[in-house]
């Protein structure tokens, strides 16, 4: 005969209480939180994208051990603390932040059709940017044909990621962006902010939806089947980006803008990672956000994620994925400290 209950809350463990999970539970080690799906073998390609707190996932990830991929390395000359400033060692190639599955949609088409978005190069002070990571080249290049020729190379460095890749670690960081009213083109930051400029007109600002997320990320993984030949989809972990947004031009306060944003790809990596088995979900936005640390993970402007906070996620990452040598530790004067991150929209608070 069953054993009888009280109520269907009367056995449960400790740690689906509030009261137990997060009160009286150190938020610097939380026990229960993440359990993986998968175990990530040494000899996986492990490819990185996403927004820019993806960037403390990948260096983490390098630093045990593991296999990560990089299509698109630095020149040997470029000093190893100018990597970043040149969009070089951040990601598996050089597309610079990735903040919505959009974003990905759209460059997982370029490499298969070879077809350029429309209104794809910006320019500033007489100097050319590709539109789609205008952060990688701060300077601007030279001419047209120049951004051409760069950006023929690296559709053929993400075309290696996608085929080579066994696991794909990708950080959902926004539902906002803005798009060219007539093609539909997807830009990571709106035009004038780094380059090019801002006509009402032409672009229009946009902010997806939970199906629209979703539809584009299982448009992404149907492209990804074309690209890898008959090759399984790769495993793929999704995180949420704790960082806040910036700004919003979605007309709505800040707090609010920002929770519609998180809350939807909160539940977009929720959903996908229960119904397609070889998607899990890594939880660093709620280790982050905790509310027991009491902000404290944040530096002052309360967005930037601290340094301890950083290592909060990845011991909880590690609990779970070991690494395979020690994490070498990060000193104050390395070029790897967390606020080191690149993110393009950290430029609107110039702004405000």
């Amino acid at each position: 005969m069953a054993e009888k209950h009280i109520n269907p809350y009367e056995k449960l463990p400790a740690y689906q209480f509030w009261k137990h999970g997060v009160v009286e539970e150190t938020p610097f080690d939380l026990k229960n939180i993440y359990t993986k799906k998968f175990n990530i073998h040494k000899h996986w390609n492990i490819a990185t994208a996403g927004s820019c707190f993806a960037q403390h996932i990948a260096k983490h990830l390098q630093n045990g051990g593991y296999k990560i991929l990089d299509t698109e390395p630095a020149p040997l000359l470029l000093n190893e603390k100018n990597h970043s400033k040149y969009g070089y060692s951040m990601y598996s190639a050089r597309y610079g932040n990735i903040y919505t599955v959009q974003q990905l949609l759209q460059l997982t088409k370029e490499v298969t059709s070879n077809i350029t978005p429309e209104d794809g190069i910006w320019t500033k002070n007489g100097r050319y940017y590709d539109a789609f990571r205008p952060s990688v080249e701060p300077s601007g290049l030279n001419s047209e044909n120049e951004v051409k020729t760069h950006r023929a190379y690296h559709l053929e460095s993400v075309k290696k990621v996608f085929e080579t890749m066994d696991l794909f670690i990708f950080t959902l960081g926004l539902t906002e962006t803005w798009i060219n009213k007539n093609s539909g083109t997807v830009f990571p930051t709106a035009p004038g902010v780094l380059a090019g400029e801002f006509d009402p007109d032409k672009y229009s600002f946009k902010n997806y939806s939970f199906y629209e997320c979703i539809n584009a990320f299982n448009e992404f993984q149907d492209l990804l089947k074309t690209i890898r030949k008959g090759k399984n989809l790769p495993r793929i972990i999704l995180t949420v980006s704790p960082v806040p947004l910036t700004a919003t031009a979605s007309g709505n306060h800040i707090l609010k803008a920002n929770s519609y944003s998180k809350s939807t790809l909160r539940a977009v990596a929720g959903h996908l990672s229960e119904v397609q088995s070889h998607i899990d979900y890594f939880p660093s936005y709620e280790i982050i956000t905790n509310p027991s640390i009491r902000s404290m993970f944040y530096e002052t402007n309360l967005r930037s994620v601290r340094k301890e906070g950083v290592e909060t996620v990845m011991k909880v990452f590690s609990s779970e994925h070991s690494p395979l040598t020690n994490v070498k530790k990060v000193s104050a004067n390395s070029p790897e400290r967390s606020n080191n991150i690149q993110c393009e929209d950290d430029l609107l608070e110039v702004f405000s």
